[in-house]
């Protein structure tokens, strides 16, 4: 078996995993984000009246679910992927596979699962008039490749780590939600003070949630510029993450 018909046995197991035991199967991948959405709109739309500034600014809801379901699917890749090499432990020595498919599968499988929820909540929205630009869909789409990238590289790293430093994923999950909150996922660049704003480029997430609102709301600027940046991060993800998780590699049978 190939490594390419390897990786996808390993993805096809973790999204079998996933819902093994679920009464809707793979439709609660479908009618949790739906579920989802209604919660959000009804708290932060009728309960906190929550808006954007601006003339022509889009509705909060819209607003959000592009920048929050990227990502969810982000974090939710790396967290399930931290602990492959736990998880798989009695694999390794035992089966010939490579080690980095381990954590491939539950990135992947993550992306897939959350990029059909995507969609699916775009449709709605579209269809209800929120403001949503069809066109942008599939260039959004295309967005999520490089996010993966961006995704997968830090999951290596992390995986790799996670061999070693067991706690790890308790401490990624608490630097995860920081990095949410200090990216403009819940609220719009223009509601910080001119003196804070320059500070979001500095999460490496910011350049995403930017580019789903301008391409699906049009909303904000991104341009070649920020595109470059975009993916000269997830390159650098992947270099830096494949690096480590090699260099480490020879030393996990002996931790496991």
């Amino acid at each position: 078996m190939n490594r390419f018909s390897l990786a996808l046995h390993f993805v096809r197991r973790e999204l079998h995993e996933r819902y093994r035991g679920s009464f809707t199967g793979f439709g609660w991948a479908f009618l949790q984000p739906l579920l989802q959405l209604a919660i959000y709109a009804f708290v932060f739309v009728e309960i906190f009246k929550a808006r954007i500034p601006g003339a022509g600014a889009p509705g909060y809801v819209p607003f959000l679910v592009v920048g929050l379901w990227p990502w969810i699917a982000f974090s939710d890749a790396i967290l399930r992927s931290t602990t492959a090499l736990q998880d798989n432990s009695a694999l390794i020595g035992k089966v010939a596979v490579p080690r980095e498919i381990l954590v491939f599968a539950p990135c992947a499988a993550g992306f897939m699962l959350h990029l059909a929820g995507f969609i699916v909540i775009l449709l709605v929205l579209a269809l209800t008039g929120q403001g949503i630009r069809i066109q942008g869909i599939p260039f959004a789409i295309l967005m999520y490749l490089p996010m993966f990238l961006y995704a997968y590289g830090a999951a290596l790293c992390f995986a790799a780590l996670q061999v070693f430093v067991r706690d790890l994923v308790q401490i990624l999950g608490q630097l995860l939600t920081l990095m949410m909150f200090a990216a403009p996922i819940f609220y719009d660049r223009s509601n910080l003070p001119d003196r804070y704003q320059g500070w979001l480029d500095l999460n490496p997430f910011t350049g995403f949630v930017e580019a789903y609102r301008f391409l699906l709301l049009g909303h904000g600027n991104f341009g070649w510029g920020a595109l470059g940046l975009v993916l000269a991060i997830a390159v650098i993800s992947y270099l830096v993450g494949s690096w480590l998780f090699r260099r480490l590699d020879p030393h996990f049978e002996d931790f496991l």
